[in-house]
């Protein structure tokens, strides 16, 4: 490429954020075409006389943007502005093809129950002054108050002076992880994991470290293990109803988790999303180890899909960081979501939301276990997804190109591996994708024949 010289001037601020500000200004005046592949890291930060990890920092917050993309082993490269043409995650296919590929709550329920908080939105003219101007970084306070209530009635003691609110818990990760580290630090997450937990780590150059799992999440010795190996500041948990396995630790699994936080000083970044939806449960981490935790759920897992508010709950010390990587990333968390939110809240229409998604939720694991039958895989009652094994000689590539040429897609177990050399023969059943129970019946059907059929063997080449 020609050389390519950022203009920094005398913007204010951290250098990476100016850094991202001028590669942004260009990509969007043209001086950057799609295509031109970015200066290495290390070459720009000697000609700007910076250090190598502003310019990670900075080439990371534009990728977050949607302006690069990373191809290792070739570089950054600027990507096209024009929106791509997208079909909504939700919709489970046409009539040929049934996606159970997306983590959502299956009833989403009706439009009214929107248009009438809406409506009673608009009815409070001094509540809507305030939702048209910038909010502060952490979120206004009457909204981390109705979100300190929503954490609270899980057992975690939760003030709204401790509260981050975004723009769900993707974004709550994100925030966490960028604010507590920097690129080519070494993060503990599950082996197998929440698959936008890797994105965000390899779009802000952290090396995640997988730990090994078993039916109740993250192995305490295999935990220790690691940490003694090469230390670590950070441990990613999704404890309860864990995407992919639906692994749910115990209360002793819990309490071992945390006490080798404390042994090690680890800050633990547990992602709850689908904490509320078992009837009983053990103990948050948040719960036991407050002092070292950060906690982060959303709305939209257990509410609604649409309704994108996360919350995210931590001790002082870790919380401006986070706030100032939160809006260095996204500004402030939008606050009608939170505002409507609020009013749900006050007025139990979150409470029975909630409530329907837990009822539809059983229902589909009711009808996947009908439908399987006595074929091996893991669930929970009320979770949205299952884990399906494949039984040798199935591998997963061949089983999810047949599923879905029968109609039928699903996500393969390598999509939520750390080391994808590491991957099981295994595939995520989104039972909660599917638009219909009908649908879904008819799609758990044909899995369940393809388990009792062996692969089609590969034609030879001669």
């Amino acid at each position: 490429m020609t050389i390519w010289n950022p203009q920094l001037g005398d913007r204010s601020g951290p250098r990476y954020l100016a850094l991202a500000d001028a590669i942004e200004q260009d990509v969007v005046t043209g001086a950057l075409s799609a295509g031109t592949r970015l200066p290495p890291h290390r070459d720009l930060a000697y000609r700007l006389g910076v250090t190598v990890g502003t310019v990670s920092r900075a080439y990371a917050l534009v990728a977050a943007r949607g302006l690069v993309s990373g191809e290792v082993g070739r570089g950054t490269f600027v990507r096209a502005l024009e929106a791509e043409a997208r079909d909504n995650p939700i919709d489970d296919g046409a009539a040929d093809l049934i996606k159970l590929t997306v983590n959502a709550p299956p009833d989403p329920s009706d439009h009214a129950i929107l248009r009438e908080g809406l409506a009673e939105l608009a009815a409070r003219p001094a509540a809507l002054q305030h939702l048209m101007s910038y909010t502060p970084k952490r979120g206004l306070a009457d909204h981390r108050a109705a979100a300190a209530t929503w954490i609270g009635a899980l057992g975690i003691e939760a003030r709204a002076d401790d509260v981050i609110l975004t723009g769900g818990a993707h974004q709550a990760l994100f925030a966490a992880l960028i604010g507590l580290a920097a690129p080519g630090d070494g993060v503990l997450i599950e082996a197998l994991t929440y698959a936008g937990l890797c994105h965000i780590g390899e779009r802000s150059g952290l090396r995640l470290r997988g730990v090994a799992l078993d039916d109740e999440g993250v192995l305490p010795d295999a935990l220790d293990a690691a940490c003694r190996s090469e230390p670590a500041r950070l441990l990613v948990l999704n404890p309860t109803i864990h995407n992919p396995t639906t692994a749910t630790m115990s209360a002793e699994r819990c309490r071992a988790i945390a006490a080798l936080a404390r042994k090690h000083d680890l800050i633990v970044i547990e992602d709850d999303v689908y904490g509320r939806l078992p009837e009983q449960r053990a103990p948050p981490i948040a719960a036991l180890a407050p002092e070292r935790t950060i906690y982060i759920t959303s709305a939209s897992k257990s509410v609604a899909p649409g309704l994108r508010l996360g919350m995210l709950l931590g001790p002082q010390r870790y919380l401006e960081p986070i706030a100032e990587a939160q809006h260095d990333l996204f500004l402030t968390c939008p606050p009608l979501m939170a505002e409507l939110f609020k009013l749900w809240l006050h007025n139990g229409t979150a409470s029975r939301l909630a409530q329907r998604q837990l009822v539809e939720a059983r229902a589909r694991q009711d009808l996947a276990r009908e439908v399987l039958g006595n074929r091996s895989y893991r669930a929970q009652p009320t979770a949205y997804h299952l884990w399906l094994p494949l039984p040798p000689p199935w591998r997963t590539s061949q089983f999810v190109a047949t599923a879905r040429e029968r109609g039928v897609a699903v996500d393969p177990g390598s999509a939520f591996a750390v080391d994808r050399d590491q991957a099981p023969h295994a595939v995520r059943v989104s039972l909660s994708a599917a638009s219909s129970r009908e649908r879904l019946r008819s799609a758990l059907a044909t899995l369940a024949g393809l388990l009792d059929e062996p692969p089609a063997r590969r034609r030879e080449v001669i």
